[in-house]
């Protein structure tokens, strides 16, 4: 059945169209991919999405968005059991300095290199090569001016490690005037078991 062929999707079925089509989906899906596959407005595929959001909040799988990304992932404080089914090994933990160039990132987004190291007093390079070697940080823009340096921000990666659906659930800077750090970062969900940190 070609795809001219396909009858209309009724209100009542995008979002269980939807649903299939973010679960045999291997990378996160663009809002705009969903609009034009599924024909429908932007606005009928949000509330559609909107509906599996809140079917999802007691279930075993979230819809994690970022920016106009969209893919299902393992509930959060489900992941030390996921992880242990999947048999992934212990890997090593980021070190302080990533964390600490992880959370200037997240609060500060889209943001280069050269800022990430002002806040922090040190030269960052080494620090973000990991983050984005792990997939926790990726260049999404470049700036304006000399040389447009590459601009970083969070990636659905990061999300996920942190139990996060949207990067405004990052919880509130502290007011006491200090540079973000890694204490700014939530802690990841571990239902009472130490879970291994991202490479």
């Amino acid at each position: 059945m070609t795809m001219e062929r396909l009858p209309s999707i009724s209100r009542e079925r995008l979002a269980l169209v939807l649903e299939s089509i973010l679960f045999v989906a291997e990378e996160p899906v663009e809002l705009s991919a969903l609009v034009k596959s599924l024909r429908r407005s932007a606005a009928d595929v949000e509330k559609a999405l909107d509906q599996l959001d809140n079917r999802y909040q007691e279930a075993g799988i979230r819809l994690q968005r970022s920016q106009n990304h969209i893919q299902l992932v393992s509930a959060p404080e489900s992941g030390p059991y996921v992880e242990r089914f999947l048999a992934i090994e212990t890997r090593q933990r980021l070190s302080g300095a990533a964390l600490e160039a992880l959370a200037v990132i997240a609060y500060r987004q889209p943001i280069t290199r050269a800022i990430v190291g002002e806040v922090r007093g040190v030269n960052s390079d080494a620090a973000i090569a990991s983050l984005s070697a792990r997939g926790l940080v990726e260049e999404v823009d470049r700036a304006p001016g000399p040389g447009r340096p590459a601009l970083f921000a969070t990636t659905l990666k990061f999300l996920e490690h942190f139990g996060l659906k949207s990067p405004e659930e990052l919880p509130p800077l502290s007011t006491n005037g200090e540079s973000a750090d890694e204490s700014e970062l939530p802690a990841r969900p571990t239902d009472g078991e130490s879970a291994a940190e991202p490479e």
